[in-house]
């Protein structure tokens, strides 16, 4: 495995608005990804993994202020969370009232902006939001090389960006849909951030528990 390259960020543009679907690496596990705007990419993405019926999948950015000017009716103290807790290892649940990327389901939007550093960092300049989960059928462990992603996924997609060995852990799923008002938070998952990391970054005032 060598350094991504500034090459590979756009052939994975390209691949995807061409409505295929990707495999990529993040700062937890491989995940695959597609155009979020595309009905029939998210469909087999969500078929590749095996689910009988769709479910709600991250919108992954590359970089924080690319996610921050796409949500720009985010108010004010939930934007405010997003900066404490973003790039990270975090998947965060925010209100979705505009009705973004239906197929990332619908009015409850879950954001991921990884920290793409080290031989990932061109991945930070992504210029598009994909619709991202991991590269496992449901029920399986998440892979953390692109060699234990299952054959039958590897064989259709369209690209596959290596990035080594990941770290393994998925993403903490923080629920920020009512910090707005009271700043209530909720751990969905805990996973690669725990819990009590979360709460210091939001300046230990945050309420709510899993």
């Amino acid at each position: 495995m060598t350094a991504l390259t500034t090459t590979d960020v756009r052939a994975l543009e390209q691949v995807v608005d061409a409505g295929h679907i990707a495999i990529l690496p993040t700062d937890t596990v491989y995940g695959l990804a597609c155009d979020p705007t595309q009905s029939r990419a998210t469909a087999r993405m969500h078929a590749l993994k095996g689910r009988d019926s769709p479910r709600a999948s991250a919108i992954l950015f590359g970089g924080l202020q690319t996610a921050l000017e796409a949500l720009d009716e985010l108010p004010e103290r939930t934007r405010d969370a997003v900066t404490k807790l973003l790039p990270g290892a975090l998947t965060l649940l925010l209100p979705n009232p505009r009705g973004r990327w239906p197929h990332a389901g619908g009015y409850a939007l879950g954001l991921r902006v990884p920290r793409f550093d080290g031989p990932l960092a061109p991945l930070a300049d992504l210029q598009v939001p994909l619709l991202q989960t991991s590269a496992n059928v449901t029920g399986a462990e998440p892979p953390c090389r692109l060699a234990d992603v299952p054959e039958q996924i590897r064989r259709v997609t369209a690209l596959a960006l290596d990035g080594g060995e990941l770290p393994g852990v998925a993403s903490t799923v923080v629920d920020l849909r009512e910090y707005e008002h009271g700043g209530d938070v909720a751990i969905v998952r805990e996973g690669a951030v725990p819990e009590s990391t979360v709460r210091t970054r939001l300046g230990g005032g945050a309420r709510g528990g899993t």
